[in-house]
This record gives C-alpha cells, structure tokens and sequence, in this order.
C-alpha cells in the first residue's frame, strides 16, 4: 500500500514524492490452506509466498526508484511488525529479499509505542507511528537510544481511527490535530498523515481486531480523516492546509472542487428472491463427511473461498444442544426457521423437539479477517472443525459457497425472481430499480427498517449494513451509476424494510471522542 510524504526539496516547493511500504497487512486467505501455516515468520509455506510475489513485484518496482529516475524514494520493510515479533530471522530476511531483488533507495520500518524496541533491523532507519504529543517525546526518547541521531519520521500520525460494528463513532478534535501536527514538525520530523483521505471497505475487504473480544471494522472508513470518505474537505483540512502554507511560506493554491452528492427518490424494491430458492440456482455443493472451512473449500480453482458466506447443511433426527466453533457468526436453521446464531460468544445453541428427519443448516458469515496482533494465523473461516449434537460428531454435509461475488448475482436470471409475497421467508435477495438522472453523482443509501446485510449496486458490493451501528449509511460514488435505471440487490439476513433511501449526507453514527 503506496503512503505519501510531505517533504521539502532545496529551493524547490512542497512537493508529493512516494514512498513504498510493503504491508502484510493484506494476506491472501489460501495460504490458510496449510493447516501449519506462520505468517509474518520464516517459516517455508509463509517465504515461498512472499518470494513468489517479490519476484512479480519488484521487476515492475526497482525501475520507478529515485535513483533510477522514478518517484520512489523510500521503501517500508513491513508494517509495526515490533508488535507481533514472532520470528527475529523475519525482517532480515525482508529486508534481504528486497536488496536481492534490486531495491537500492532508502529502507525503513514503522513501529508504534508497544512495538518500536523490536521493531528495529540493522542498517534500516526506524520511524514511529503515534497520535499524541505524549507518544511523540516518549518515542523520540527510544529512537534516540537505538539509533542515535538521525532523520527523523512520524510515518502513521493517526488523524482519527477506525470504527468497530456495536460501537461509536471515533472523533479526534480538529484543533487537537492541528496542534500535534504543529509538535511534530517543530520537532523537525517529517509527516505522513493516516488517514489522509478517508476510504471505504467496499465489499467483503473490512478487517477486525480480536484481543479480549473479537471487533469486525465497520464498512466505512472515513476515520474521521482530514477529507472524508466521499472526498469532503474538513475542519483539520481547512488548518492544517492553513499550517502547511505558514511553514512553507507559500500560499497554497485554491482547493479543488467538491464532487457533486445528490439525494434520489427513494426505491422500493419490487422482486424477491429466498436464500432456500436460490440454492437451486448456484453452483452444485461440495459434499464432505466433516465440514470445511472457507479456505479450504475445492471452489475457485483450487484457492479456496475467500470472502461472504458458507452455507452448511446435514440432518438430524432428536433434540438436544448444538455446538461447535463459527468464525464469525452463524445464523442456525431447522429447516427454514430460524432458531439462533453461534458466534465467539455462543458456541451452543438448544435444538428443540423435532420429528424426525430434519435438515439443519447454518449460514457462516466471514465478517472480516484479524489484521493486527498475535491472532492472525487463526483466521480461518466457516465451521471450524467437528459440530457436535448432543457431543456426537455430526456427519454427512453439504456446503454452499456464497461468495456473492459479481458472478454470483449473475446466476439469477429474471425468471427466478418473484412478486414480493405478504409471507417472506429469510434470508432472503431483494431486487429494485435505482432512478438516476442525467449526471449521476455521489450518494448515500440509508437501509431504516432493515436489519443486516449487503448491498450490490449495478454488481458492485457496497459492503455490509448493520443496525447495531455506528454506521447509518452506505456510501455509493457516482461512478458505479448509470443514467437511467440501475440495478440494486439487497441480502438481508432477518428482517427487510420497506424501502431504501438516499442522502447527501452521510451518517456515521454516534460519536467518541478519542482521548
């Protein structure tokens, strides 16, 4: 992931000069194919990897260096990896494979306050990552006594932080910002803001934390950032612009235009389309005597499912209690009522009396993959091993793959969809026509009354909704709409609303100041 530097050339302006950061923040889902797979170490499996992709990569890198005439003057060896430190051969290894594969500019790493002490490599110049004037002097105190004076750099000065489904919305004050900012740069550090530009987690992409409670990241991730996750200039935007301009001594040039955001009539979807319908019309199932989890399901060319859901299906014959290990929350079903879910917390559930022969089917949702701390290697999704009724191994599945990727939606054609009925049965696909007009422009859908789900526009995934919050709203840019009618599907897990909404506004919930 590319992160950019404000940096001040000799008799030249402020100019945009790119810095490379390596980050295995984002690792592929099929190296959890191995059941004995180290990430971010040594071990065989994990550096097989990395040498793979290293070497694709560095042949389109090692031609855009500094030296070489392109915009790259500093490359990151990993990401705070002083805060996992779980193999001290891993970043000289890093650190080798890029100076083997051509990399000459400048080396770095980046390390926040619980990790800057491990984090350090030999002949690499460490930065800090910090959101505090306190974590700044405290930092700087530690880079002092582990590599003497040199340049200095705050690679991650966090602008806000991320949000987490069931929480708030974390707020930093913009005069907070601007005051660290200024500690920084008197300080005689050079700045990297994250977030500058906030983003979104489009799709399935989000990631989670997991210490004491597993915490799956909200869709967006505007990060109450110095622009907004639509592009929107903020109150630190409008001071540290101010600032910028002070300590370079030229005024900075005027901003450019906002992109356009309009509300559009409200749509209420008009077809229906019930999960237990829509099997018949997907892929034919993987039958396994014990379940698999996502990754290792034989779908997508032998790499495994990625993203979305799983559905699992056996039957039973008696009551009793249900249990097992979901990651991350399963919805249980007798049949199509559904009874519960399992999830971290609930790893048991009661089956009621049943007669005879009946299918029980849990609907396993991916809700986002650990990115930081020591839970990384665990992240497999699915079922997770046996599930037990009554303690006894149960047997004999079936396993749908729901990846609800672009090509997914394309299996139902017109003539599966039906008339919304009075009855519905969940989870359930729900079908309706956007209207845009002659220039489509940036929006936010607002799902009131719906309770959690997906939604897809003209394919694109917008990523997840919950009503637990904090997020009220999906952000849909321009770009994915079309003049005329565009093409929403929804998946709602529980239970629909009656309409969807649009604003001009988003609503990320309520806030938190971060302290």
């Amino acid at each position: 992931m590319p992160k950019w530097s404000l940096r001040r050339r000799p008799g030249r302006t402020l100019g945009l000069l790119l810095l490379l950061v390596l980050s295995f923040l984002v690792l592929r889902s099929w190296l959890l194919q191995d059941p004995d797979m180290k990430l971010r170490t040594t071990y065989h499996g994990f550096t097989k990897a990395v040498d793979l992709y290293f070497d694709h990569l560095m042949s389109r890198v090692v031609p855009l260096q500094y030296k070489h005439g392109g915009p790259i003057i500093a490359v990151q060896v990993e990401n705070e990896y002083g805060s996992y430190n779980k193999d001290r051969a891993y970043m000289p290894y890093i650190k080798k494979a890029l100076e083997d594969r051509g990399i000459i500019e400048m080396l770095l790493t980046s390390d926040n306050k619980d990790g800057l002490e491990k984090g350090v490599v030999d002949g690499v110049l460490a930065t800090i990552n910090l959101q505090s004037q306190q974590e700044l002097m405290a930092l700087n105190t530690v880079l002092l006594s582990i590599q003497g004076i040199q340049p200095k750099m705050v690679m991650e000065y966090w602008t806000g932080w991320f949000d987490s489904w069931g929480g708030s919305h974390n707020i930093l004050d913009s005069s907070e910002v601007l005051q660290t900012v200024s500690a920084i740069i008197k300080d005689g550090s050079s700045i990297n803001l994250y977030m500058f530009h906030g983003g979104t987690n489009f799709g399935f992409i989000n990631g989670a934390m997991h210490f004491n409670d597993y915490k799956a990241d909200v869709t967006s991730y505007d990060y109450d950032a110095i622009l907004t996750e639509a592009g929107d200039y903020t109150a630190k935007y409008t001071k540290l612009r101010e600032l910028f301009g002070t300590v370079s001594g030229i005024p900075p040039p005027p901003p450019p235009e906002l992109t356009a955001k309009m509300v559009y009539e409200p749509m209420s979807p008009a077809l229906y389309l019930s999960l237990w319908d829509a099997i018949q019309y997907m892929d034919k199932p993987v039958t396994s005597e014990t379940p698999i989890n996502m990754e290792n399901l034989p779908v997508n060319n032998g790499n495994g499912q990625a993203f979305g859901y799983v559905l699992y299906e056996t039957t039973i014959f008696s009551s009793g209690v249900l249990s097992g290990l979901v990651r991350d929350r399963g919805q249980v079903f007798l049949n199509r009522v559904s009874i519960g879910f399992l999830d971290y917390k609930t790893t048991k559930i009661t089956i009621p009396l049943t007669q005879g022969y009946t299918i029980l089917r849990i609907l396993v949702e991916n809700r986002g993959r650990v990115n930081y701390g020591n839970n990384i290697d665990s992240q497999r999704k699915g079922l997770i091993g046996n599930l037990y009724l009554n303690n006894k191994a149960l047997k004999n599945f079936k396993i749908y793959s729901l990846d609800m990727t672009k090509q997914f939606l394309q299996r139902f054609d017109m003539d599966n969809w039906s008339v919304i009925p009075k009855e519905l049965t969940f989870p359930a696909f729900f079908l309706g026509a956007l209207s845009v007009g002659i220039y489509p422009s940036d929006t936010f859908l607002k799902l009131e009354g719906w309770v959690k789900g997906v939604v897809f526009v003209n394919g694109h995934n917008l990523g997840r909704y919950w009503n637990v919050g904090p997020q009220e709203t999906l952000y849909l840019p321009g770009v994915w709409l079309d003049k005329g009618i565009n093409k929403v599907i929804i998946f709602e897990e529980t239970m629909s609303g009656s309409m969807v909404q649009s604003t001009d506004i988003p609503h990320l919930g309520r806030n938190q100041y971060i302290n």
